[in-house]
């Protein structure tokens, strides 16, 4: 079984940045990861991959068209097996409330810390184990 991880982001240079970050992962094929540059392609993909094999969403907010908080429940009701982790550059109280509400798993604030976002992707691995 291929274990994947779906990285929902409007900007260009996130899959690279994500790449080189997580490059020994990637190499030994710990996981895979994917790239959606909106959030309806987002939503698809995440209906085409059915089976167990998608373990984690993180997805940016501010998106053009489908923000990422507009895509949380729709995302949450079709795959609810799937743990969603927000990121945004507006880590406020407000936007923490309304990404919670809408079964966000956590938020992240840009710059994003790899470290900790490494501990809950090897969290998600260690639960499939």
């Amino acid at each position: 079984m291929s274990v994947y991880i779906l990285v929902v982001d409007d900007e260009p240079d996130v899959e690279a940045l994500y790449r080189q970050h997580f490059r020994r992962e990637l190499r030994a094929g710990r996981f895979l990861m994917e790239f959606a540059a909106s959030a309806p392609a987002a939503l698809q993909r995440a209906a085409d991959i059915r089976d167990p094999s998608l373990i984690l969403i993180l997805s940016d907010i501010n998106m053009p068209g489908m923000s990422g908080l507009e895509m949380l429940p729709e995302v949450r009701a079709r795959r609810p097996d799937v743990p969603v982790i927000m990121i945004t550059a507006y880590g406020d109280a407000e936007t923490r409330k309304i990404a919670l509400e809408r079964g966000a798993e956590a938020l992240l604030t840009k710059p994003i810390d790899f470290g900790q976002l490494r501990q809950e992707i090897d969290a998600r691995l260690g639960q499939l184990a």
